[in-house]
Parts: C-alpha cells; structure tokens; sequence
C-alpha cells in the first residue's frame, strides 16, 4: 500500500484504504510521516466519536468519504523549498488546525477563530490517521529528543488544557474547580498546578477518573451525589453547598474550569463559583441546556468560551512535558496498531472505566 487511511466512508462505516501518498502543494509545507495518534475520548474534541456515530459535529456535516484523526506525531520525510526551520528527519508534534493568516482573527492573534480553519479531521479535510499526512511547517513543532513520538501525540491534548487556563488567566495562589476528570480535565488540573494554583479540585462521578485527578495536580477530589432530575438546579445549588462547605471554601472558587459538558456540572460550576470568578466552558455536551443565568448576573461571573488551542500553547505543552513537570505517558492505558484502528475506536465508544487514553501507532 502506498498511503494507508483510516477512512469514515459513512455513518458506522470505517475501513482501512489505500490512498494516493500526498503532495507538497505549497513551498511552506512539509510532509510527515505519521507516528502515533491519539483517540478523543470524553474531552471537548469528540471529533471523532460524533462523526462516526451520528456522521456530523456541530455545524460540519460528513458529506463523502474522509481520514479520521487529529492528534498526531510524526518524522518529516520531505519539507517545502521555503522551509527552513525544519528538515527530513526531525520529530515533530503536528498542530492540526491551519487557519488563513488573513481575516479579521488571525491577524490579531485570535486564530484558533478562523472562519477558514482547516482542521484535521473535521468535514470537509481529512485527518492524521493515515501514513503520511501533510501539514503547515510553522505548525509542526520539533520535540526534544528525550521526549518519545507518544509523548508528542500528546502533546495535542496538553496544548488544549494549556489553552483553557490561559482563558481562564489563571494565576498563582487561586483556588480552582475543575469539572469532569477525563483527559483534559486531569490535564487542566496538572496545568494549573504547574502555573502555580494554591488548590485544585476534581469533580467527577466516576471513581477510578478521580483515582487518576488525585495523582495528577488534583489536591482533592469530590465524587456528587447523584440528583432528582425534576429539579436539577435546586439540586445543583445544594451540591455546591456541599462541595464549598467541605473543602472550607464557602466563599467558593477563584477559577472554574468545565471540562466533562455534562448539564449538571455546569450549574454546579456556577453556583460553586466565587464573586467575581472566571468560569471557562470548555466541555461540549448538550447543545441546549438550563443554564442559571440570574447567579451569573448576580454574581458577577465572567464566562468565557474555550476552543482547541491558543497561540503558544503548543510550545508550551512541548515544555510541560519535556521538562517532566507533567507525565503524560501515565495517561495512556490502551494501544493498538494501525491495523487495529477500528477496534481501538470501538473500545473508546464502549465507554469501559479503565479506558483513558487510547494510542494508535502508525504504518510500520
């Protein structure tokens, strides 16, 4: 085979292809060879799952065939005539949305906004999950050499955390609530410990995730009851209570940051939230839900949107984890060969607690 793909031909449909192998198109590009992708599990980058099951995300609609995968590293096997920071050879990290660098957003440093993004894996543009794969140079960032091709897959979920503590402009000495201890959460806490938080705590109604919270920047944890769903804001009122009250915190939390988008964790977060308090909304779940606007109001709450990464996240993931401040490699729990790629995605569907992060490696 000359590029093998992981394709989504439809709903439910997936298969292993053979593809043309790409070509350099612009002299700024480089070509990778794709060595290890991670699988989105219960983060806000569903991609994946919400394409192969309900065959859309959001406003993208799957209208023909397309690679999955977005969160990959690789080695360069060819770089553009223009590239000059990179050559054959180097082990990068690949950022896998490319915006325009000409409207409105990106030219003032808000390109995660771009109406023109190509990203990976998202309909229309195929994804990582193939061979070779190419992408933008200045978006494919060289790892150090201690640091291994998995650790460099992830480094696409570090640079999400990494983008919602700086939307949270989380400082040191704050207290912070993190919602949901999947992936990203557990992430979110570790960065938010590194940046230097004076208490982080995991929510979760999982037991085994919060095992994981609590060896990875969380200083507590707090499994809730579970609530009488004809009233779930009253419910959600009183488990804020619960929560503050036992951690001595009755004034609540500097920063909250919602990572699972699970309904009654967003009133959670809300009531939990301090006067003043920055509350970053970064997990996607339902797309409608009841949302306690009057606390917000009344409290003075700044909300704020957080989507994939901001400028300098990625580098600074790269340093998180290369300087051994953050240990990712403990977040991977299931891998599986290429040519597994199919199974690999069924065991995140089934939703099995001992699943956490799943890893795909490349073409041998």
């Amino acid at each position: 085979m000359e590029n093998p793909s992981f394709v989504l031909r439809a709903v439910k449909d997936v298969l292993i292809e053979d593809r043309p192998k790409p070509l350099l198109q612009d002299p700024y590009d480089v070509m990778v060879q794709v060595a290890q992708t991670g699988i989105c599990g219960s983060d806000h980058w569903l991609i994946l799952y919400h394409s192969w099951q309900r065959g859309r995300i959001g406003d993208y609609v799957l209208t023909g065939p397309m690679v999955l995968g977005h969160e990959s590293s690789g080695i360069i096997v060819e770089v553009g005539s223009k590239v000059q920071h990179l050559k054959a050879g180097d082990r990068v990290a690949m950022e896998p949305g490319v915006p325009c660098r000409r409207c409105d957003y990106c030219r003032k440093g808000s390109y995660h906004l771009c109406g023109k993004m190509i990203f990976a894996a998202t309909p229309p543009w195929d994804g990582t999950l193939a061979k070779y794969y190419v992408n933008a140079a200045d978006f494919c960032y060289r790892v150090p050499d201690h640091m291994d091709l998995e650790e460099a897959a992830m480094v696409e979920p570090m640079s999400v955390a990494v983008a919602i503590n700086k939307t949270a402009d989380l400082r040191a000495h704050q207290t912070v609530l993190v919602l949901g201890c999947g992936p990203i959460g557990v992430l979110c806490q570790a960065v938010a410990k590194a940046h230097g938080a004076k208490t982080v705590i995991g929510v979760d109604v999982v037991e085994s995730r919060l095992e994981v919270a609590r060896s990875y920047g969380a200083d507590h944890t707090f499994l809730p009851p579970r609530g009488d769903s004809a009233d779930p804001i009253t419910h959600a009122e009183k488990v804020a209570e619960m929560l503050k009250g036992e951690f001595g915190l009755e004034d609540g939390f500097d920063i909250v940051l919602e990572c699972s988008g699970a309904e009654p964790c967003v009133g959670l977060g809300i009531f939990a939230a301090k006067k003043g308090a920055t509350f970053v909304q970064a997990g996607m779940g339902k797309e409608n839900i009841t949302f306690p606007i009057t606390t917000v109001c009344s409290r003075g709450l700044v909300i704020k949107g957080s989507i994939r990464y901001l400028p300098g996240c990625y580098p600074a993931a790269i340093d998180l984890i290369a300087s051994g401040q953050i240990d990712v490699k403990r977040l991977v729990t299931h891998r599986f060969k290429f040519e597994q790629a199919e199974e690999a995605f069924k065991l995140v569907k089934a939703g099995r607690q001992d699943v956490f992060k799943v890893m795909i490696a490349g073409v041998q």
